[in-house]
């Protein structure tokens, strides 16, 4: 839903953060946009009395999303849902990145640890989306959270790279045949997920990630190159893509 733009930018703020807060808190989507419209309606009719949104909801805005949060109804179902996907996605993304270098091969620990990095991540970026909600944040400060949760990850990922060449643990080869098959339901789980979300930005990124490496392989150029070359493309398409959709959106809203 389109936030009405005879509401003051205060209020539609609020609307934005609150939907966020009750998203997090894992609410039913048609819900919150039930909640979200008929608080719209009455912020519309208390700003056309010459009233702001702080009569509405008091002068603590984060008690208020707490409360009503607390009077809806929590879908664990769909949480859990939104959880194993993410996990799912993690894995997706892992597993196709290597399978541009060669036969998949992961050690019991690689895989504990990759399902817990991204569990980890879950929860942070949930409680982080939560805060930014319900307190008021400079732009900065709401930018510095999101890139701190964005580096989380990654520094995870490059503990787990580390400490899987401490720990032994069973490892698992895929094989020739076992890593096409492995590629082919990873595909098609994330072309299924695309289909549902009625989005491609998972497969555009996934390209991005995958292709220049996959493709600087057979253009000869030294290493060091070639890794410069294919961050470039890489980083810079996705910051391209990201801009692109960006413009497309507020383009669509207004």
């Amino acid at each position: 839903m389109n936030i009405k733009q005879d509401l003051s930018k205060k209020s539609q703020s609020f609307l934005e953060n609150l939907r966020l807060y009750l998203f997090s808190n894992g609410k039913e989507e048609e819900e919150i946009n039930a909640i979200v419209e008929e608080l719209e309606d009455h912020l519309i009719e208390a700003e056309a009395r010459g009233k702001t949104v702080d009569h509405i909801v008091g002068e603590s805005p984060k008690q208020y999303m707490k409360q009503l949060s607390n009077e809806m109804t929590t879908n664990t179902s769909h949480i859990f849902k939104y959880m194993l996907m993410i996990i799912l996605g993690a894995l997706s993304f892992l597993v196709l990145t290597d399978a541009v270098k060669g036969h998949l091969s992961y050690s019991l620990f690689e895989i504990i640890g990759s399902v817990t990095v991204s569990l980890i991540f879950i929860i942070a970026i949930g409680s982080v989306f939560k805060y930014v909600a319900a307190n008021s944040l400079s732009r900065a400060k709401e930018y510095a959270l999101y890139y701190l949760i964005g580096l989380l990850p990654i520094v995870l990922f490059v503990g787990l790279f580390y400490l899987n060449r401490l720990i032994e643990t069973p490892t698992f080869h895929f094989g020739s045949i076992g890593t096409i098959i492995t590629v082919i339901l990873t595909l098609s789980f994330l072309i299924g997920v695309s289909l549902w979300t009625k989005t491609w930005v998972v497969l555009i990124i996934l390209a991005l990630l995958v292709l220049p490496d996959f493709l600087f392989n057979y253009i000869d150029v030294n290493p060091d190159t070639q890794l410069i070359l294919s961050t470039i493309v890489t980083f810079g398409g996705i910051a391209i893509y990201l801009c692109v959709d960006h413009k497309m959106t507020n383009q669509q809203t207004n």
